[in-house]
């Protein structure tokens, strides 16, 4: 008997998912001939071919150029129509507010910063968050009704039991209990809100070092320090969202602080945050230490150590952070148990592969699960292309599916 459309193993339902996978190989490889196609899918000429057809009329692929190089006419090549939808992302911390546009194949086509007001400026979150959507939408030369999905990082996360943020006190403006709706009443299209280091964590394993990975813990020390769990190739967010924030993880060689919610700090954030690197710094005698914000001179400091070997102070200050920062690790992945740790965010990264050897020498000395530990390959702005990525896969997942 012959099932209905729709359910499994209908013509209809085994089309789309031919459709889907040429698309995500279109995605994956670029502009490809039918021929390609059909020989990656395992399905035949003709049947490749209606399948292109199929898609062109849809929308979802263009015609792209032929192929050269070879004798004889050239054989048409299709690709992915990047204008089949628009996707945000934002990054929010308390100095800025950083917006960027892309089009369905990842592309970026639009970027906007814009400087953060301030906590006496009185200017509401909603209008600083429209106010930077719309200079990236205006430098993609679209509208905000192209857009299809926005995606929005934040310090800390919004707590799914209450809709409030938690984690963040120094994000001025964002804990009110009614900003969600607030936020979904002026923005007309689907809106979705992410801690930052889980973005990142999202960037590393679509398009830099944890790719093929899917259990991997990702370090983040910049601004604060964070770390994103990915477990059985899933973010794991926790009850309230905070799993993750492990600057407040109390830890060996560092004061225990109470009430670390209203501190908005907690000991492995004073052992081995960008403060921290200062102040170690200044207890080692170095001279001409950094000014300026706390993640980019320690960040600053941390690059100069690993280029200075000759250099006995420098020295002890990078095996000093290397410890410190096992010290909080140690507890994670004594826990967790992960294939492999990603260092990311400019207090880490900063330092390369000296820094990055000695955590993990000093690692392997106070865990028993030995991960290996890898530097971030996403370096430029990994929080909004995180943030991208994330509303590129759910819009992927709604555009591409030809079965309806």
């Amino acid at each position: 008997m012959a099932g209905t459309a729709g359910t499994p193993g209908t013509p209809r339902v085994l089309r789309a998912m031919n459709d889907r996978a040429a698309l995500d190989l279109l995605l994956e490889h670029g502009p490809l001939s039918r021929t390609r196609i059909g020989r990656l899918t395992g399905l035949s000429k003709p049947t490749a071919s209606q399948l292109l057809a199929r898609l062109e009329a849809a929308g979802l692929v263009v015609a792209t150029g032929t192929t050269e190089g070879r004798p004889g006419p050239g054989a048409q090549l299709y690709g992915v129509n990047p204008a089949a939808a628009y996707v945000a992302g934002l990054d929010v911390t308390p100095e800025r507010i950083r917006a960027a546009v892309a089009d369905l194949t990842g592309r970026t086509v639009g970027h906007h910063e814009r400087p953060a007001p301030g906590r006496r400026s009185g200017t509401p979150v909603v209008r600083q968050v429209t106010d930077a959507l719309d200079g990236a939408v205006k430098a993609a030369g679209l509208s905000r009704a192209d857009l299809h999905r926005l995606v929005i990082g934040t310090p800390g996360a919004f707590d799914p039991n209450t809709g409030r943020l938690r984690y963040a006190s120094h994000l001025p403006g964002w804990h009110s209990p009614t900003l969600l709706d607030e936020l979904a009443a002026a923005l007309p299209m689907p809106c979705a809100y992410e801690n930052d280091v889980n973005l990142v964590a999202l960037a590393e394993r679509r398009l830099g070092a944890a790719r093929n990975h899917t259990d991997f813990v990702l370090l983040w020390n910049q601004e604060g320090l964070g770390a994103a769990l990915v477990l059985g190739g899933r973010l794991h967010r926790g009850w309230t969202g905070g799993a993750g924030e492990v600057g407040f993880l109390p830890v060996p060689g560092a004061p225990l602080v109470r009430r670390v919610a209203r501190a908005g700090s907690g000991g492995y954030q004073e052992l081995a945050g960008a403060q921290a690197v200062l102040e170690l710094a200044r207890d080692l005698g170095i001279e001409d230490i950094p000014r300026g914000p706390y993640a980019g001179a320690a960040a600053a400091l941390v690059e100069r150590a690993a280029a200075a070997p000759d250099d006995e102070a420098h020295r002890r200050l990078l095996r000093t952070h290397a410890t410190r920062l096992a010290t909080g690790l140690a507890s994670l992945v004594s826990v967790l148990d992960p294939e492999l740790v990603v260092l990311s965010g400019t207090g880490l990264t900063s330092g390369g592969e000296v820094l990055r050897a000695l955590v993990q020498a000093e690692l392997e000395e106070l865990a028993a699960s030995r991960p290996r530990l890898v530097l971030g390959g996403v370096r430029e702005h990994p929080v909004l292309r995180g943030a991208l990525e994330s509303a590129l896969a759910a819009t992927r997942d709604e555009v591409f599916d030809t079965s309806r």
